[in-house]
């Protein structure tokens, strides 16, 4: 493997080593993800905004610290990419919106501040779609991400261009947003890994759209989109609020989903058995049904449509009285509005789910008492499960299997409602491929304090089952 591949396919810790050992200068790195980003970019469409003049202006100023021995931090010269929705300086947020054309911001959000002062250089933005409202990436601003495996398939949502930008290398670590599987659905796509952090563990504060609502915000995860799981570990511990407490992974059972009712493809199937196999001659596993999972999606469902999407629709519209139904009529009839269709449906869907008085008064004791009891379940337990039923599909799948006014969302959504809904950490490590040659990926549950332990497991299978392959 050349040195280009090499540095392509590095995760960010092997080049902040290979940096401060001087086997190769930041602004080499730096001009190797810049070009690879110019390369595929065109035919994937991952990029929403690039900062490659003031990346490189980074790498020279780090190159001279390195000469001085003055370099120092976890990400030191490692080229990160972000998604659209966190402030970064100088560069827009605009959650895909036409309408936020050209908002360029001051200041960079905590988790990017966080990371530059160890060291990461920023050089672009991800694109999601809009206002990060949907599992696949399309908006009128940027347009549709692809999957860089099948360009015909989705690469999910909504940290869809920051999946597809890290599997194909296109810099050394990402970062994204999770409310309902926006890590997960892009990792388990295009065969990478992802983080969603845990309830209150990372700050939103400097993240587009910020979320308001405290039954929204407890399922709002934010982490890390990288190629390797000490990358996660390394990241996240750098943006979280708190400290990684050190677990002992023999102290853990580990559950392994067990088909149910619920759709899932025969590769997957025979992934998990093959997963539950692989932990039962080193861990204490079990494969029993999962508590609270089928009640998830729907939960999640009336959670985000807590006040009909209206807090949605007025950031959609700036503040205005725009329709979502006649936003809809009018992109389907002409291609003419200015939000795109994937948005005012979803807002529509939003409407109809909203919740009734006395359900609130019912969701509040269901996620009273299922936080109580995942509490003790998961004091020393893990759970192994899918991020979706199938490999990813060609594009509005997804779109029209979740924002279905038939709720074919409780069949597709349970999986990546849980650790949404219940507010948990989850990591999504590749373990597999469908018979398209389609990445699989599967997630690691557990409780707010066992992120240690979730790391430990997702290094045993990121080992067992191969983990992130780059995109040629």
């Amino acid at each position: 493997m050349g040195k280009v591949e090499s540095i392509l396919s590095a995760d960010a810790m092997k080049i902040s080593e290979m940096v401060l050992n001087r086997e190769i200068s930041v602004s080499d790195v730096t001009t190797i993800f810049i070009d690879r980003i110019k390369d595929k970019n065109p035919s994937v469409n991952f990029l929403a905004e690039e900062r490659f003049d003031a990346a490189m202006e980074q790498a020279v100023r780090a190159d001279a610290q390195v000469s001085s021995g003055k370099a120092t931090g976890a990400l030191f010269g490692v080229p990160m990419s972000m998604k659209e929705s966190f402030d970064v300086a100088g560069l827009q947020t605009t959650g895909g919106l036409l309408g936020r054309r050209g908002s360029v911001q001051k200041e960079d959000s905590v988790v990017v501040s966080k990371l530059k002062a160890e060291g990461a250089i920023i050089i672009g933005k991800t694109n999601t779609p809009e206002l990060c409202f949907c599992q696949e990436t399309d908006n009128k601003l940027y347009g549709r991400t692809n999957n860089p495996w099948n360009t015909e398939r989705t690469a999910g949502g909504s940290s869809g261009g920051e999946g597809a930008a890290i599997a194909l290398g296109a810099a050394a670590a990402g970062l994204g947003s999770d409310i309902g599987g926006s890590i997960r659905f892009p990792s388990h796509f295009n065969g990478v890994i992802g983080f969603k952090s845990g309830k209150g563990q990372v700050s939103q504060v400097g993240s587009f759209p910020f979320v308001e609502d405290p039954w929204q915000q407890r399922m709002l995860g934010i982490g890390p989109i990288v190629k390797t799981v000490r990358d996660a570990k390394l990241i996240y511990s750098i943006i979280a609020e708190h400290s990684i407490e050190e677990r002992d992974i023999a102290d853990f059972s580990i559950n392994v989903y067990r088909t149910t009712e619920l759709p899932i493809s025969n590769e997957t199937v025979k992934l998990l058995n093959n997963v539950y196999l692989s932990c039962k001659n080193t861990y204490t596993t079990e494969r029993e049904p999962l508590p609270y999972l089928k009640e998830s999606a729907l939960l999640w469902q009336e959670i985000m449509s807590i006040d009909g999407g209206e807090s949605t629709r007025k950031t959609a519209f700036q503040n205005g009285k725009g329709s979502p139904l006649t936003a809809y009529v009018r992109e389907r009839i002409s291609g003419t509005s200015d939000i795109h269709r994937y948005l005012s449906w979803a807002l529509i869907g939003a409407s109809l789910f909203k919740p009734s008085r006395n359900r609130i008064d019912e969701i509040g004791s269901l996620l009273e008492q299922g936080d109580e009891f995942l509490d003790k379940y998961l004091e020393k337990r893990l759970i192994i499960m899918p991020v979706y039923h199938i490999a990813a599909p060609p594009h509005g799948v997804v779109y029209k299997e979740i924002f279905s006014i038939r709720k074919t969302f409780e069949k597709y959504m349970p999986f990546a409602a849980y650790a949404n809904t219940w507010g948990l950490p989850s990591l999504t490590v590749p373990m597999g491929k469908d018979h398209d040659g389609m990445p699989i990926g599967m997630q690691i549950i557990s409780k707010n304090g066992n992120e240690d332990a979730i790391f430990s497991l997702g290094s045993f299978l990121e080992k067992e089952f191969g983990g992130y392959s780059r995109v040629d």
